[in-house]
């Protein structure tokens, strides 16, 4: 397969602080280091995808301003298709603020700007575009509606529809259905299932209420263990490489962007998610969020399908 894929999403510019440890409320923690890189989820996903082999198209939408211009210019020198990323005359681009502690853990607030008012007009414009794609990519940074819009329109059409449901809020029911898969992490499956995740049993708990209610494919992200995996004819748990993180900023996006890239080539679940897994991990040894998406040379252990 071509490997096609269209992710329709956010773009932000992330401003991050490294500190020795997060702030309480009302503290101020002194001696950081400043970076700033370029992010949201969407674009973290669409970069994580053209890094490891995906022909990606963005949809967004982005700010006339200084912060939209550079996001552009990153996305065209990743190969990205940015035909159908659009220019807001009345909002700023997206832009979030990061503090990443000793340990790699973080805290983000986001102000989204133009990433609020990609509308289904937006996705609509880009029908064309989609029909040719393999795969459909999708997170919670922009408006649900335009969500379940994409989402609907991608299932009538065909393709396979992954929704990464972050930041976590509750879905309408219609929506799940439409779904070929959905990568909550254990916040996110208990939003949308009640089922307090902790562990693998009740991660499989989680993953077989969402097989219930209509998504073909359930992968419940562990962090640093891994990934549980329910089908209707796969319950397993793949376990992540283990390593020393530096900044966790970026890692469900680098796996969400791996595992479309690896479902779009034709692989089974497992496989992929072993694939996207090994991209995570590596991500999380780097500072950033598009900064630390590895390349497809980077992973160098062979995998059990092409990815070439």
């Amino acid at each position: 397969m071509d490997g096609k894929i269209a992710v329709i999403g956010s773009s932000n510019t992330d401003m991050v602080v490294k500190t020795p440890k997060l702030p309480l409320p009302g503290e101020t923690t002194l001696g950081g280091k400043f970076f700033m890189f370029p992010g949201g989820k969407g674009a973290n996903q669409a970069v994580a995808a053209a890094r490891l082999g995906g022909a990606v198209t963005f949809i967004a939408r982005l700010g006339d301003d200084v912060f939209g211009k550079q996001a552009v210019a990153g996305f065209r020198k990743e190969g990205i298709d940015t035909s159908f990323v659009g220019t807001d005359p009345d909002e700023p681009s997206g832009v979030a603020l990061i503090t990443v502690d000793a340990k790699g853990e973080n805290v983000i607030a986001v102000a989204p700007g133009a990433n609020a008012r990609l509308s289904e007009a937006d996705v609509d414009k880009a029908s064309g575009r989609l029909q040719g794609v393999d795969v459909l990519l999708l997170q919670l940074e922009v408006p649900l509606p335009t969500v379940v819009h994409a989402a609907k329109y991608g299932f009538a059409q065909g393709k396979k529809v992954i929704l990464n449901p972050a930041p976590a809020q509750p879905l309408p029911d219609d929506l799940l259905p439409c779904l070929y898969l959905i990568t909550p992490n254990e916040t996110e499956a208990e939003i949308l299932t009640g089922i307090r995740v902790s562990d693998t049993e009740s991660a499989a708990r989680a993953a077989a209420l969402l097989h219930r209610k209509g998504v073909q494919q359930v992968v419940i992200t562990l962090g640093a263990r891994g990934a549980y995996v329910h089908t209707a004819g796969v319950a397993a748990l793949v376990p992540a490489p283990q390593v020393t993180a530096v900044d966790t900023t970026a890692a469900g996006d680098v796996f969400n962007g791996a595992l479309a890239v690896a479902i779009a080539k034709g692989s089974p679940i497992e496989p992929a998610v072993a694939f996207a897994c090994r991209a995570a991990a590596l991500s999380v040894t780097r500072m950033g969020a598009q900064a630390s998406a590895p390349y497809l040379s980077e992973l160098a252990t062979p995998t059990l399908f092409s990815i070439t």
